[in-house]
């Protein structure tokens, strides 16, 4: 990914420095116009994002998923987590096909999405993050092809704080790199990130979803994201009883994401740091058989 800047795609999604509240009647009628197609009553594919407070993030992600190029028949899903924020007010405005999940956490947003699903493809997005033109059709294709990959997951990149370069993200994208294709063998799960994945819907419903043993409430831990078990991870473990897993490696399948997580360590160097150190610290365990 780019060391120096951004991809052109992305620019129109920005809003640089304008909130929601911030928008134009014509910016507002643009969004809604775009997000109007993707509202199949017989869809395809279906991409569902859990959304907690996220007022300000969430119309950019909208912005971006519907001015997809996609050849495929689809739906767009929020599922608005217990939002205390003006959330449900950009969804209401944008008309945007939404429910209310009350349980808090994400893994209970994210499987009322899976069960509210009508296509035949679960694409899993994220409020913070932007999604490229070809996305949904690349993601998609090898499930298409192929009936044995039960789930996809791809790359990402992140978007530099307001004022700093990619220089230091950009050295953290190629490290995440280096262990993704180390984790490939044994312990592929981890690869998975609920923002940047998907799968045959039927398959994730009965092999048992995005169903943990925690919560995963965020919890600000330096050098981690999330405290209990991933539900992404979850799902992908799941996926792989029923068949394989495929990495979309096609640069024009890879997301830019907020680097918010990374933040919380304090900087990027120290969220390459403690992430280095753990990850290397369960080399052992990657390597080994599973």
């Amino acid at each position: 990914m780019s060391l120096f800047g951004l991809p052109k795609w992305i620019l129109p999604h920005l809003f640089t420095n304008k909130r929601f509240a911030d928008l134009t009647t014509t910016e507002i009628e643009s969004l809604r116009a775009q997000i109007s197609h993707f509202k199949d009553e017989n869809p395809e594919v279906s991409v569902v994002i859990p959304a907690w407070n996220e007022e300000n993030n969430i119309y950019r992600a909208l912005s971006s998923l519907s001015a997809s190029s996609t050849r495929c028949k689809c739906e767009i899903i929020v599922i608005n987590n217990n939002s205390t924020d003006g959330t449900q007010h950009v969804l209401d405005t944008l008309g945007v096909r939404n429910y209310l999940q009350t349980v808090q956490g994400t893994p209970f947003a994210r499987q009322m999405g899976l069960e509210l699903a009508r296509g035949k493809y679960h694409l899993c997005a994220d409020s913070d993050t932007f999604y490229p033109p070809d996305w949904i059709d690349l993601m998609v294709e090898p499930m298409v092809k192929d009936p044995g990959i039960t789930g996809v997951y791809g790359n990402y990149a992140f978007i530099p704080p307001a004022g700093q370069g990619r220089f230091g993200l950009w050295l953290y994208e190629k490290f995440a790199g280096i262990m993704i294709r180390i984790r490939k063998k044994n312990r592929e799960y981890l690869n998975v990130y609920g923002f940047n994945m998907g799968f045959v819907t039927e398959i994730g419903r009965t092999t048992g979803g995005f169903r943990v043993s925690g919560s995963r409430v965020y919890a600000n831990i330096v050098g981690s994201d999330f405290q209990n078990e991933a539900e992404d991870g979850r799902m992908a473990l799941n996926l792989k009883k029923a068949g394989a897993l495929k990495m979309v490696t096609s640069p024009k399948a890879t997301v830019f994401t907020s680097p918010r997580r990374l933040m919380d360590d304090g900087s990027i160097g120290k969220a390459f740091f403690n992430r280095a150190k753990r990850q290397l610290k369960g080399m052992r365990d990657y390597l080994s058989i599973f």
